[in-house]
């Protein structure tokens, strides 16, 4: 029996995931993720159930344990490129511009396995404002469900893990929220599986209460 959604929590920052939380890129991750599968020979389908929160060459690693990493990162890097070339089908998932700019005067930063480029580029495909606190590719050593990043970002904007709640999608993205020792938010239909804190369809109906004493207490709508 799954337990009840809290109708709220309370925090004092937020850490943000972007694909599949703040931006709807399937359909972008889907063209590229597809063409690399049939040309290493595997199932696509296959490959889809794993490509969603880690950094590239970190997918390819798990899908091909005996390559060499130095040709996953050589891919990677080429992933990246057309990603970033490819904006088509790029939009903010449901709620996500009333989010972010209810955001705007309070801590929250953007963790995402995206390196600067490409969170740039989608940002700003989809319409949204990129933080002015974000961890990229570039800022970490190990992709998720690693919890670097959020710790990272938590330590960029001056909170302890326990003061965060993390926004997320993917089941790598959970893991590392989790690891990191902070609440998860789950968006979307993919995040539902895996265990998160709150899950929520989409940003929509999220309501932002912050108060005086400088804790921000989310409010989620009944699903």
């Amino acid at each position: 029996m799954t337990a009840p959604t809290p109708a709220s929590l309370t925090t004092r920052a937020l850490l943000l995931d972007m694909d599949g939380t703040l931006v709807d890129s399937d359909a972008v991750v889907e063209r590229c993720w597809r063409r690399w599968a049939e040309r290493q020979g595997l199932v696509p389908d296959e490959v889809m159930k794993v490509v969603h929160g880690r950094q590239g060459y970190a997918t390819m690693a798990a899908l091909l344990p005996d390559r060499p990493m130095e040709q996953n990162h050589a891919d990677n890097r080429d992933m990246l490129a057309q990603e970033t070339a490819d904006l088509d089908g790029v939009v903010p998932v449901p709620g996500a511009p009333a989010f972010l700019a209810a955001l705007a005067p309070l801590p929250h930063a953007l963790v995402t396995s995206a390196d600067l480029a490409l969170a740039t580029a989608r940002m700003g495909a989809a319409g949204l404002s990129l933080p002015g606190t974000r961890v990229t590719a570039e800022s970490v050593s190990a992709s998720k469900p690693h919890p670097e990043g959020f710790l990272k970002g938590a330590a960029e904007l001056g909170f302890a893990p326990e003061d965060c709640v993390v926004f997320e999608d993917s089941e790598a993205g959970i893991q590392a929220g989790r690891a990191a020792g902070m609440r998860v938010v789950g968006v979307g239909p993919r995040a539902a599986a895996f265990g998160p804190d709150v899950h929520v369809a989409d940003l929509a109906g999220i309501r932002i209460e912050p108060s005086g004493d400088g804790s921000i207490t989310l409010r989620f709508a009944a699903v």
